[in-house]
């Protein structure tokens, strides 16, 4: 007889429902849900397998029960907990996050807008791209509009925008949305899957993507217009020029070189705390959602999208609240880590 059903929050914030006996999870459950398939050369999934080198994934030789933070590992991805609730989430490793950032391409996000309609950043493939990510929680709600007239300005050269809102709930960024109504697509990411792939610890953050859709600018501090500019110290055409100069001719700025910043594991296992935050979320278990907040808050003390998008998410006021001014003059005397301009 199965002893329990786990909740399983995959890389992309979908859930799965998965049956377990004595800690191990279903084998067949699991492939179901991820893809992955236990064969004798290895973990696989299409054309492509992970070689195990001896590694054990299973129950005691037990093909039909999985032990699965072996087998995230295995795949390259870690594991967030809450035993007392049997969920687990995924998010990949820091080492398989360098090693995707250090090949250049850009990650796939097939994400929705605020009606729930798929949207794609890849089908501007082909063109030159800039994401451009923020939240209801930021300044950077109402700078949507400065996108907007810098995509009008740039639109005969080729420029393709997409912007995507890093919030719990699309509500929260539905005004700001209706407000500006934009040409260009707006997703809304709840799972941060944006984030994570990208590498995004701060918002408002823009990432350059060439027509051979290389990364070729990483994420940077860059507001769409100057509403701000007393507070973030960073003029919206620091950033625009450089961008046109790009679009119109070709010609990259110096930073275009550098690496998007490295993660490390507790980094990226925050993120997946985060999931299971907010699946307790929507379930209306809010101290379950704050313990799994706190977590990742602890272990990525200088994301602003689990920090300061954490506070927003348990009710608490990202602007003047005092949880938010605290952590402000942490990270403010930390010499504030992670705020890189556009340069």
């Amino acid at each position: 007889m199965l002893s329990d059903v786990l909740t399983l929050i995959d890389v992309d914030g979908r859930e799965h429902q998965l049956a377990t006996w004595d800690g191990y999870v279903d084998a067949a459950g699991l492939s179901a849900a991820t893809g992955w398939r236990l064969r004798t050369v290895g973990l696989c999934k299409g054309d492509v397998c992970v070689p195990l080198f001896g590694r054990v994934v299973t129950a005691g030789g037990d093909a039909e029960l999985i032990d699965l933070d072996a087998w995230a590992a295995a795949l390259g991805l870690v594991t967030a907990h809450d035993d007392k609730h049997d969920v687990v989430a995924l998010a990949p490793s820091a080492a398989n996050r360098h090693r995707d950032a250090a090949a250049g391409k850009a990650p796939p996000l097939r994400l929705a807008d605020v009606d729930g309609n798929p949207v794609s950043f890849d089908d501007f493939s082909g063109s030159k791209r800039v994401l451009v990510t923020w939240a209801s929680w930021c300044g950077c709600r109402h700078e949507l509009g400065g996108w907007q007239r810098l995509q009008e300005e740039l639109a005969d050269s080729g420029l393709k925008l997409f912007s995507v809102a890093l919030d719990a709930d699309p509500e929260d960024s539905r005004p700001w949305i209706e407000a500006a109504a934009p040409t260009y697509p707006v997703a809304v990411d709840t799972a941060h899957v944006t984030a994570e792939q990208y590498g995004i610890t701060n918002v408002p953050s823009v990432v350059w993507i060439d027509e051979d859709d290389r990364i070729v600018k990483p994420p940077t501090i860059a507001p769409g217009d100057d509403q701000f500019v007393e507070f973030t110290g960073i003029p919206a055409d620091q950033h625009h020029d450089l961008l046109r100069a790009w679009v119109r001719d070709g010609v990259l700025p110096e930073s275009a070189g550098s690496e998007a910043a490295e993660r490390t594991d507790d980094e990226q296992r925050a993120l997946a705390h985060r999931r299971i935050a907010l699946h307790h979320q929507r379930a209306g278990r809010d101290g379950p959602a704050k313990q799994q907040l706190a977590l990742a808050q602890e272990l990525a003390p200088w994301d602003w999208t689990v920090r300061r998008g954490g506070i927003a998410m348990t009710g608490g006021d990202p602007f003047l609240g005092e949880e938010f001014i605290a952590f402000w003059g942490e990270w403010d005397a930390s010499g504030r880590p992670g705020y890189t301009p556009t340069t």
